[in-house]
């Protein structure tokens, strides 16, 4: 016999085909592809819980979330407004804002779960560079904007040369 997860349903079934007397006890295991065994500690559970299946253990799995979805949100957006946020900072803004009170490990977390990471965070930095806008703007402003031209990268390849 094979070991293999048998469904509630099944269980359920066979309990009540038992029950019934309607088909033959070897039978049942047969069809049901199941032990004697197996049945007779359904058939316990049954008749002590009313119920085919162990019940859950109280303790739950895995920890609380502590961030909802529109914390988390928040901190997404104060990241892409002004992506050089200590974790302290975040943490502080997140208290007086959202009034939650957690430990900066766990914005970091949500945050490496949410997708953000080093590599964004840094390109977010230099697209956002108040530097760099600023040398761009005086460099462009030298031109005469009759003279400026614009083309897309997606429309030019490698091999014209216009």
């Amino acid at each position: 016999m094979v070991v293999h997860a048998i469904s509630c349903n099944m269980k359920l079934a066979t309990i009540h085909l038992y029950e019934c007397g309607l088909v033959d006890f070897l039978d049942i295991l047969e069809v049901c592809d199941m032990s004697s065994c197996t049945f007779y500690w359904i058939l316990k559970l049954w008749q002590e819980m009313g119920d085919v299946m162990k019940p859950l253990d109280k303790i739950k799995q895995g920890q609380p979330c502590l961030l909802d979805h529109e914390d988390i949100e928040y901190l997404i957006q104060l990241i892409c407004q002004k992506p050089d946020y200590f974790l302290n900072e975040l943490l502080h803004l997140l208290q007086t804002n959202h009034f939650i009170s957690i430990h900066f490990s766990v914005i970091h977390q949500e945050l490496e779960h949410a997708g953000m990471s080093h590599k964004k965070l840094k390109s977010i930095d230099i697209e956002r560079s108040e530097e760099l806008q600023a040398e761009f703007v005086a460099c462009m402003a030298q031109y005469n904007p009759a003279n400026l031209g614009f083309i897309d990268k997606v429309s030019k390849d490698e091999h014209t040369l216009s």
